[in-house]
């Protein structure tokens, strides 16, 4: 494995985010040469916005990369300065782990990997065209000049596709502050006639903490028993800090409130839709007019560097308004700036022009990652990053495309999500997005997803040994849990709650009651104390939702099944009776792949449904799909 021969595909990967880096490690090593084109070296791995990694949903986004030896949660491993698991108090279901990084640790540690990774090379330059033959993407145009010939080409743009930046009423043309937007690449796109959008995403004034009276706001600790976010992992590698909070105030509001028509989102200067989920100042106040207060979490960017993030206060407003509000905030009331906050407006790409793979269905070849496709944030970049990596290289040498169910991973969730129903704003990953999310827990995303990794070879000798010692730890632990029916009696003198005349129970059973932890097993099972305690942990998580899991899994085995039944590329929707004038346009677009697909295109109708699997199965239909 990572020995790679001249012979082997060329994937070339346009930008150096987190889409990109993914892209590129990914391709790398599922055993593709690979050259990463980049606007500045420098700059891979910048954390353009917020100082964190992880969150709900976005936890278990970093899990299934860290799961297919993917960048982000090593590096952010490197990096973090202050870990939490949020919704700890719930279950582990929607648990999601979070750390604040360091800024300039982080993108170390992701330029050291990208470093170390055999067979990619970087180089500096401004891709403005494609090569094309025969309807096919084979390279890529420099601004420097000259053709990078390959056998697929990975578009990661993030913000740059004719990117303005807007602070008030100024306007300037940007990817993000300080960096030149990428629009001969914007009008390619156009050029090719796939379906484009414009998105709209803000970010906060940085504040200087030396600035900021930390004595009278509310201090934020992290975790003292911190969840890592690589399964490679077992403690922070660097010192752990606080971050505060703080809230905006009635002053507050009545100064955004008094300037909204200055802000560039109000002012009409903006067309682009803009995040829902992490809203502007002024969207806060004048969409929850109720509201005399809204929570700041102020976020030290780093150990040596005195920036602070306000995270809660991106904003578009005019410099000298945003440092009005800001010294109108308990604790902010002499903060200096060493950055204005701004909004950013940039093109994207309907993400149903993509294939599962994120190949564009009309251009093979050719294939998207990251906030080109309509999302939002660093993890559901790199979560795409990763597949269209593997993608790339597996059809560029032959192979069937790696597609991840909703059934077995949040990816699958989003990208099906992306594909299938397209973005209205802004996407962002939550877990009520999953239905299976009793299953697609981050706890247990390497169970999930390595076996993947190793039958792709994408994974080192170092994980996979780590993840098979992973698995005897677990099954030793299943083993001694089922080994032995406990009398209710002797249970209930042992302290756990059931009645003392009910079934006898195994250890798996007696997890799955509410408030029962493993210590309550130690004097029932004491050769428990003899495994590994975080393999202990997590099979106690299995235990809590057992008795839910089995409906879930028919579920899910009715999902795999539909999507399993491919709908052939010629298969002909025009002759299927019964369908409206609308859903039939919209499947001659979006031609879904599968079944499960197609059942979720909007306006799909169980009668629609029935007429297209009647289609499928008549002899007329079947000849006329393989012609």
């Amino acid at each position: 494995m990572f020995h790679v021969e001249q012979s082997a595909p060329h994937i070339v990967v346009v930008g150096g985010g987190h889409a990109g880096v993914e892209a590129a490690s990914a391709a790398a090593r599922a055993g593709a040469r690979v050259t990463l084109v980049t606007l500045k070296a420098s700059a891979i791995g910048v954390m353009s916005c917020n100082p964190a990694i992880g969150g709900l949903g976005k936890g278990h986004l970093v899990r299934e990369i860290d799961a297919f030896g993917g960048i982000m949660g090593v590096a952010a491993d490197r990096a973090g300065i202050q870990y939490r698991l949020l919704n700890r108090s719930k279950g582990p279901a929607v648990q999601g782990p979070r750390a604040q990084m360091d800024r300039e640790l982080f993108k170390g540690a992701v330029q050291a990997i990208i470093a170390q990774t055999k067979n990619l090379t970087v180089i500096e330059g401004q891709v403005v065209d494609l090569v094309i033959r025969s309807g096919k993407v084979t390279g890529v145009v420099l601004q420097q000049g000259g053709e990078l010939l390959c056998d697929g080409v990975i578009l990661t743009t993030g913000t740059f596709l004719n990117g303005v930046i807007h602070i008030g009423t100024e306007t300037t043309s940007g990817g993000r502050m300080g960096e030149r937007a990428a629009t001969k690449l914007a009008d390619l796109l156009y050029g090719l006639n796939l379906p484009m959008g414009r998105l709209k995403t803000g970010t906060p004034p940085r504040l200087d903490g030396r600035t900021i009276d930390w004595d009278r706001l509310e201090r934020q600790p992290g975790d003292e028993d911190p969840v890592m976010l690589s399964f490679l992992s077992s403690a922070p590698a660097v010192r752990q800090i606080d971050c505060a909070i703080t809230h905006t105030n009635a002053r507050t509001h009545d100064i955004v409130r008094e300037n909204l028509n200055k802000s560039a989102m109000y002012s009409g200067n903006i067309s682009g839709v803009g995040p829902r989920y992490c809203p502007s100042i002024e969207d806060k106040i004048a969409r929850f007019a109720d509201k005399d207060s809204h929570q700041i979490f102020l976020e030290p960017e780093g150990l040596t560097t005195p920036s602070v993030y306000p995270n809660g206060i991106s904003t578009s407003l005019p410099v000298d308004v945003q440092q009005d509000y800001v010294a109108s905030i308990v604790g902010l009331e002499k903060a200096e700036f060493l950055q204005p906050g701004y909004a950013i407006e940039y093109d994207y790409v309907d993400p149903q022009a993509l294939s599962h793979a994120l190949e564009v269905k009309a251009l093979p070849g050719l294939f998207l990652a990251g906030q080109i496709n309509g999302t939002t944030g660093y993890e559901e970049a790199g979560a795409q990053g990763l597949i269209a990596g593997i993608n790339a290289f597996l059809a560029a040498s032959g192979g069937a495309p790696c597609v991840l169910s909703r059934a077995d991973s949040y990816i699958g969730v989003m990208i099906d999500d992306l594909v299938t129903r397209g973005v209205s704003e802004p996407y962002r990953m939550f877990t009520s997005r999953a239905e299976f999310r009793l299953q697609l827990r981050a706890d247990n995303a390497d169970q999930r997803l390595t076996p993947k990794a190793i039958d792709l070879a994408m994974i080192d000798e170092q994980r996979k040994a780590a993840f098979d010692q992973k698995m005897q730890h677990l099954e030793s632990v299943r083993l001694i849990l089922r080994s032995t029916k406990v009398a209710s009696r002797k249970a209930h003198e042992s302290g756990i709650n059931v009645s003392a005349d009910g079934p006898a129970r195994d250890g798996m059973e007696l997890l799955s009651i509410p408030d029962v932890r493993p210590a309550a097993l130690a004097e029932l099972f004491p050769d428990l104390q003899d495994c590994d305690p975080q393999a202990v942990e997590q099979v106690a998580k299995e235990a809590i939702y057992a008795n839910y899991l089995d409906r879930q899994q028919r579920e899910r085995d009715r999902l795999l099944k539909d999507e399993q039944s491919v709908i052939p590329d010629t298969f002909q929707f025009s002759a299927v009776r019964g369908l409206s004038a609308e859903l039939l346009e919209k499947l001659e677009r979006q031609r879904p792949e599968t079944i499960a697909h197609a059942a979720r295109l909007e306006g799909m109708t169980p009668v629609a449904m029935n007429s297209i699997l009647l289609a499928l199965r008549t002899k007329d239909n079947r000849k006329a799909s393989v012609r």
